[in-house]
């Protein structure tokens, strides 16, 4: 079953809203993307890199810590009121005008 971006949102809001806590400062939630950006790096760097992981180090996968980024992106996103959704839309709107030149386009002829 496929989900929307706004439907995402929602569970996500449903899930952080059972706590009292809420959602963390923006300030938190920027140092916890980082830290999650950091994982994936670790495991992209494990899969694809020069440093394999220990035989003693935790099973973990590249898709786990992206979905680890979306949690916490849409987590930052509903503490500040934004839709990732129109966020998306305006983002792709710019890439398709402003760098439509930008990249050699594979022929569809």
């Amino acid at each position: 079953m496929e989900k929307s971006m706004a439907e995402m949102q929602r569970e996500v809001d449903r899930y952080i809203s059972q706590f009292k806590e809420g959602y963390f400062s923006p300030l938190s939630m920027m140092a916890r993307m980082s830290e999650e950006v950091g994982e994936l790096a670790r495991e992209v760097n494990h899969q694809f890199g020069e440093k394999p992981k220990k035989a003693d180090e935790a099973d973990n996968s590249i898709e786990m810590e992206l979905g680890d980024i979306l949690f916490i992106t849409m987590c930052f996103a509903n503490s500040l009121g934004i839709d990732l959704e129109e966020a998306h839309n305006k983002v792709m709107h710019k890439f398709s005008t402003r760098d439509a030149d930008r990249w050699t386009k594979i022929n569809t002829d």
